[in-house]
């Protein structure tokens, strides 16, 4: 009996090589995209695409396919497998968007309505479709005030306005103060609502923007912000908001401990918010302490670039 050893060729170990560095390449920058300098902007565009990458994933797959190498179809199960570490909680926690009837639950929305919004008046009949007991608004400006308000105080009696953000509630609010987001205006507050299931305190902040390759005052207002969080004693906190910060940016990570971000908590899917039309990444949260969510979904509302974020809270003690 003859064995035959099968040669690999220089031409078969280069292909080999083309797909074992595509997958080590995807998989650190998976892994390690929080040590990737952020000169020019490119370490925070690279947080922020980061679920954007496991597009890779296929074409390192094809790509192997086509150079007939089965050591490069191997090789893609490891960027494959921290993909899923990262982001799979996305979809293995829950429906997201289930309506399970709890006797204890309280809707909650964040919105950024768009200093530039031409239609108002749809955004806020919009939201208040959605029958949220708590509506969240950030950029609420002269410009849509009038119009947003005469809607939503048809079923939210309540409300309060701090610079420019509001909360509206169909549950008294009381103690309203500011809350520092390290900008020179008013986009921060924080209100005690008196709901039928016990108190609850509520946030409604809009952090800085950032531009590439200059996050300073972004920076400075989350680390601003979370001391302000992790110092609040209060026994049950919703902090709603437009951070204009992804989930995966690396300023994020070690924001506010002790919250968490109902995002990863219920399992949605990836929520992207912004832009509208087309949304790429999810600036908008909605963080908990000392509850529970139950579910949460992305609407898409006229007039505005970022979509609301609607999330409901069991307030169960």
């Amino acid at each position: 009996m003859t064995l035959r050893m099968h040669r690999i060729t220089p031409s078969q170990r280069r292909r080999d090589l083309v797909c074992i560095g595509g997958a080590a390449v995807l998989t650190v920058a998976l892994i390690g995209h929080e040590r990737v300098p952020d000169g020019f902007g490119i370490g925070i565009v690279l947080d922020s695409a980061l679920p954007w990458l496991g597009v890779g994933i296929p074409v390192l797959t094809l790509t192997a396919a086509l150079c007939r190498s089965k050591v490069g179809a191997l090789t893609v199960l490891v960027p494959l497998i921290a993909w899923t570490y990262l982001f799979g909680s996305w979809w293995a926690t829950g429906t997201g968007s289930a309506t399970v009837p709890y006797p204890t639950q309280v809707k909650v929305v964040t919105q950024n309505l768009y200093a530039g919004n031409q239609q108002p008046a749809a955004t806020a009949r919009a939201l208040s479709a959605l029958d949220a007991d708590l509506i969240g608004l950030q950029e609420f400006s002269a410009g849509n005030a009038d119009a947003v308000s005469s809607i939503l105080a048809d079923d939210h009696r309540y409300y309060v306005v701090e610079g420019t953000v509001a909360l509206w509630s169909r549950y008294p609010i009381s103690r309203t103060t500011s809350v520092d987001v390290g900008v020179g205006w008013r986009r921060g507050l924080r209100a005690h609502v008196e709901t039928p299931h016990g108190g609850l305190v509520v946030y409604v902040l809009h952090l800085p923007s950032f531009r590439l390759g200059d996050t300073a005052q972004r920076d400075h207002g989350l680390r601003t912000l979370s001391r302000s969080l992790v110092s609040d004693t209060a026994e049950r906190v919703v902090v709603l908001g437009d951070f204009n910060t992804t989930d995966t940016d690396r300023r994020w990570q070690g924001f506010a401990p002790g919250y968490h971000d109902t995002q990863r908590s219920v399992g949605s899917g990836p929520g992207f918010t912004w832009p509208a039309r087309l949304p790429v990444v999810r600036p908008d949260h909605v963080l908990i302490r000392g509850i529970r969510a139950t579910s949460s979904k992305v609407d898409r509302t006229p007039g505005t670039d970022h979509r609301a974020v609607a999330v409901t809270l069991d307030l169960e003690r």
